[in-house]
Protein backbone atom coordinates (compact mmCIF):
# COMPACT_ATOMS: atom_id res chain seq x y z
CA UNK A 1 0.00 0.00 0.00
CA UNK A 2 2.82 2.42 0.89
CA UNK A 3 4.47 1.69 -2.48
CA UNK A 4 1.24 2.64 -4.26
CA UNK A 5 0.95 5.88 -2.26
CA UNK A 6 4.59 6.88 -2.99
CA UNK A 7 4.32 5.96 -6.68
CA UNK A 8 1.06 7.93 -6.97
CA UNK A 9 2.60 11.00 -5.31
CA UNK A 10 5.61 10.80 -7.62
CA UNK A 11 3.52 10.44 -10.77
CA UNK A 12 1.10 13.21 -9.73
CA UNK A 13 4.07 15.46 -8.93
CA UNK A 14 5.60 14.93 -12.38
CA UNK A 15 2.24 15.48 -14.11
CA UNK A 16 1.64 18.75 -12.21
CA UNK A 17 5.23 19.90 -12.91
CA UNK A 18 4.83 19.15 -16.62
CA UNK A 19 1.43 20.90 -16.75
CA UNK A 20 2.72 24.02 -15.01
CA UNK A 21 6.01 24.15 -16.90
CA UNK A 22 8.18 23.52 -13.84
CA UNK A 23 10.00 20.36 -14.96
CA UNK A 24 13.35 22.18 -14.84
CA UNK A 25 12.88 22.94 -11.12
CA UNK A 26 11.85 19.33 -10.49
CA UNK A 27 14.98 18.05 -12.25
CA UNK A 28 17.19 20.38 -10.20
CA UNK A 29 15.45 19.36 -6.98
CA UNK A 30 15.89 15.64 -7.79
CA UNK A 31 19.64 15.98 -8.40
CA UNK A 32 20.18 18.35 -5.45
CA UNK A 33 18.23 16.02 -3.14
CA UNK A 34 20.24 13.01 -4.32
CA UNK A 35 23.50 14.89 -3.73
CA UNK A 36 22.44 15.97 -0.22
CA UNK A 37 21.31 12.41 0.58
CA UNK A 38 24.75 11.02 -0.32
CA UNK A 39 26.54 13.68 1.75
CA UNK A 40 24.19 13.05 4.69
CA UNK A 41 24.64 9.27 4.49
CA UNK A 42 28.43 9.53 4.45
CA UNK A 43 28.31 11.87 7.45
CA UNK A 44 25.94 9.53 9.30
CA UNK A 45 28.04 6.45 8.51
CA UNK A 46 31.07 7.88 10.32
CA UNK A 47 29.10 8.82 13.45
CA UNK A 48 27.12 5.56 13.50
CA UNK A 49 30.32 3.56 12.99
CA UNK A 50 31.81 5.37 16.00
CA UNK A 51 28.79 4.67 18.24
CA UNK A 52 28.38 1.10 17.01
CA UNK A 53 32.06 0.61 17.77
CA UNK A 54 31.47 1.92 21.30
CA UNK A 55 28.52 -0.46 21.62
CA UNK A 56 30.78 -3.35 20.54
CA UNK A 57 33.34 -2.32 23.17
CA UNK A 58 30.55 -2.11 25.76
CA UNK A 59 29.37 -5.56 24.72
CA UNK A 60 32.87 -7.10 24.92
CA UNK A 61 33.52 -5.46 28.30
CA UNK A 62 30.27 -6.81 29.71
CA UNK A 63 28.67 -3.39 30.14
CA UNK A 64 25.73 -4.33 27.88
CA UNK A 65 25.19 -7.53 29.85
CA UNK A 66 25.18 -5.49 33.06
CA UNK A 67 22.70 -3.04 31.53
CA UNK A 68 20.64 -6.00 30.33
CA UNK A 69 20.56 -7.45 33.86
CA UNK A 70 19.54 -4.05 35.22
CA UNK A 71 16.75 -3.77 32.63
CA UNK A 72 15.65 -7.39 33.05
CA UNK A 73 13.30 -6.88 36.05
CA UNK A 74 11.60 -3.94 34.31
CA UNK A 75 11.34 -5.78 30.99
CA UNK A 76 9.97 -8.89 32.73
CA UNK A 77 7.15 -6.79 34.20
CA UNK A 78 6.43 -5.13 30.86
CA UNK A 79 6.37 -8.49 29.07
CA UNK A 80 4.91 -10.96 31.59
CA UNK A 81 4.00 -13.54 28.90
CA UNK A 82 7.62 -13.91 27.75
CA UNK A 83 9.66 -16.51 29.71
CA UNK A 84 12.81 -15.01 31.30
CA UNK A 85 15.33 -17.18 29.44
CA UNK A 86 13.54 -17.10 26.08
CA UNK A 87 15.54 -15.66 23.13
CA UNK A 88 12.75 -13.09 22.67
CA UNK A 89 13.68 -11.50 26.00
CA UNK A 90 17.30 -11.09 24.89
CA UNK A 91 16.25 -9.43 21.64
CA UNK A 92 13.80 -7.15 23.46
CA UNK A 93 16.52 -6.02 25.89
CA UNK A 94 19.00 -5.51 23.03
CA UNK A 95 16.42 -3.44 21.14
CA UNK A 96 15.70 -1.29 24.18
CA UNK A 97 19.42 -0.82 24.92
CA UNK A 98 20.16 0.29 21.35
CA UNK A 99 17.22 2.72 21.52
CA UNK A 100 18.52 4.10 24.83
CA UNK A 101 21.71 5.08 23.03
CA UNK A 102 19.84 6.53 20.07
CA UNK A 103 20.98 3.83 17.67
CA UNK A 104 17.72 3.29 15.83
CA UNK A 105 19.53 1.62 12.92
CA UNK A 106 21.05 -0.92 15.30
CA UNK A 107 17.78 -1.33 17.21
CA UNK A 108 15.74 -2.20 14.11
CA UNK A 109 17.25 -5.66 13.42
CA UNK A 110 16.89 -6.54 17.12
CA UNK A 111 13.27 -5.38 17.06
CA UNK A 112 12.55 -7.51 14.00
CA UNK A 113 14.15 -10.57 15.61
CA UNK A 114 12.19 -9.89 18.81
CA UNK A 115 8.95 -9.74 16.82
CA UNK A 116 9.80 -13.04 15.10
CA UNK A 117 10.40 -14.68 18.49
CA UNK A 118 7.22 -13.17 19.92
CA UNK A 119 5.28 -14.50 16.93
CA UNK A 120 6.75 -17.94 17.68
CA UNK A 121 5.54 -17.62 21.27
CA UNK A 122 2.14 -16.58 19.86
CA UNK A 123 1.97 -19.97 18.04
CA UNK A 124 2.63 -18.28 14.70
CA UNK A 125 -0.73 -16.48 14.64
CA UNK A 126 -1.02 -13.35 12.51
CA UNK A 127 -2.92 -11.51 15.25
CA UNK A 128 -0.56 -9.45 17.40
CA UNK A 129 -0.09 -10.62 20.98
CA UNK A 130 -0.03 -8.31 24.01
CA UNK A 131 3.78 -8.49 24.05
CA UNK A 132 4.05 -7.62 20.36
CA UNK A 133 1.86 -4.56 20.83
CA UNK A 134 3.84 -3.47 23.89
CA UNK A 135 7.15 -3.87 22.03
CA UNK A 136 5.84 -1.86 19.09
CA UNK A 137 4.68 0.93 21.41
CA UNK A 138 7.99 1.00 23.31
CA UNK A 139 10.11 0.80 20.18
CA UNK A 140 8.19 3.66 18.55
CA UNK A 141 8.33 5.91 21.64
CA UNK A 142 11.81 4.67 22.66
CA UNK A 143 13.32 6.36 25.68
CA UNK A 144 16.61 7.84 24.42
CA UNK A 145 19.49 8.99 26.60
CA UNK A 146 21.88 9.93 23.78
CA UNK A 147 20.21 10.89 20.46
CA UNK A 148 23.17 9.71 18.40
CA UNK A 149 21.58 9.97 14.95
CA UNK A 150 20.19 13.47 15.54
CA UNK A 151 23.53 14.64 16.97
CA UNK A 152 25.31 13.30 13.89
CA UNK A 153 22.86 15.11 11.57
CA UNK A 154 23.38 18.33 13.52
CA UNK A 155 27.16 17.86 13.29
CA UNK A 156 26.82 17.25 9.55
CA UNK A 157 25.03 20.58 9.12
CA UNK A 158 27.66 22.36 11.27
CA UNK A 159 25.51 23.11 14.30
CA UNK A 160 27.27 25.34 16.85
CA UNK A 161 26.34 22.95 19.67
CA UNK A 162 25.08 19.61 18.31
CA UNK A 163 24.65 18.04 21.77
CA UNK A 164 22.44 20.78 23.24
CA UNK A 165 19.36 18.66 22.46
CA UNK A 166 20.30 15.85 24.85
CA UNK A 167 18.34 17.19 27.85
CA UNK A 168 15.20 17.96 25.89
CA UNK A 169 15.44 14.62 24.08
CA UNK A 170 15.53 12.74 27.39
CA UNK A 171 12.47 14.65 28.65
CA UNK A 172 10.55 14.27 25.37
CA UNK A 173 11.29 10.55 24.99
CA UNK A 174 10.53 9.88 28.66
CA UNK A 175 7.12 11.53 28.18
CA UNK A 176 6.47 9.63 24.92
CA UNK A 177 7.49 6.32 26.52
CA UNK A 178 5.26 6.92 29.54
CA UNK A 179 2.37 7.87 27.25
CA UNK A 180 2.92 4.78 25.06
CA UNK A 181 2.91 2.49 28.10
CA UNK A 182 -0.19 4.12 29.59
CA UNK A 183 -2.10 3.85 26.31
CA UNK A 184 -0.92 0.27 25.80
CA UNK A 185 -2.06 -0.76 29.29
CA UNK A 186 -5.34 1.15 28.98
CA UNK A 187 -6.36 -0.65 25.79
CA UNK A 188 -5.16 -4.00 27.14
CA UNK A 189 -7.30 -3.68 30.29
CA UNK A 190 -10.23 -2.35 28.27
CA UNK A 191 -10.06 -5.46 26.06
CA UNK A 192 -9.97 -7.68 29.18
CA UNK A 193 -13.09 -5.98 30.57
CA UNK A 194 -14.90 -6.51 27.24
CA UNK A 195 -13.99 -10.22 27.25
CA UNK A 196 -15.38 -10.68 30.76
CA UNK A 197 -18.77 -9.24 29.81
Amino acid sequence: MINIIWASMLIIGFIVAAATGKMEEVNQAVFKGAEEAVVLCIGLISILAFWLGLMKIAQKSGLLNLLGRMLSPVVSRLFPEVPKNDPAMGYIISNMTANLFGLGNAATPMGIKAMEELKRLNNGRDEASRSMITLMALNTASLTLIPTTVISIRMNYESANPTEIVGTTIIATACSTAAALLIDRYFYHRRLVKRRR
